[in-house]
């Protein structure tokens, strides 16, 4: 029986590509963070564009590395529209844990949550503060007026 190898650049390509997907997998299941769950997908995509350059080679084709080429345009995209609801979700909650994302559903939906979010501080820290000394010098009203610089 003639069994047919395949090259080992092949071998290699495929094994790097999932290795960088299964990496990206880990991360976007394992963080919260918006901005490292952001990067984590965008590491998926790019195993899988490592993985179909190394076919499209592999076969002697260029289908494989145009497509590449359009999946890296859509990523450009899909990274302008992600930082936009990343940066309206740390807006409107002032943090980038993906439980943000509750706060952004529309109101006739009933909230989701898949385990407890930890408790914010309610009270203010108190940083020590210097105590008054002396009397306050007196201030000219008209020198407030003025502009140092023009």
């Amino acid at each position: 029986m003639n069994v047919v190898t395949p090259a080992p650049l092949v071998v290699d390509g495929l094994l790097v590509g999932a290795i960088l997907f299964a990496l990206g997998l880990v991360g976007l299941l394992a963080r919260r963070n918006l901005i490292v769950m952001f990067l984590c997908a965008e590491l998926m995509l790019q195993g899988i564009s490592l993985s179909l350059v190394a076919w499209s080679r592999h076969h002697g084709d260029w289908g494989g590395h145009v497509l590449v080429i359009f999946v890296l345009t859509v990523a450009a995209c899909e990274a302008a529209v992600a930082l936009v609801f990343v940066l309206q979700a740390f807006a409107r909650t002032g943090r980038l844990d993906s439980a943000a994302w509750q706060s952004l559903r529309e109101a006739n939906l009933p909230r989701i949550v898949d385990r407890e979010l930890p408790a914010t501080d309610a009270v203010p820290p108190r940083f020590p503060r210097l105590t008054p000394a002396g009397v306050a010098p007196a201030t000219d009203e008209d020198a407030l007026l003025e502009r140092e610089q023009v």
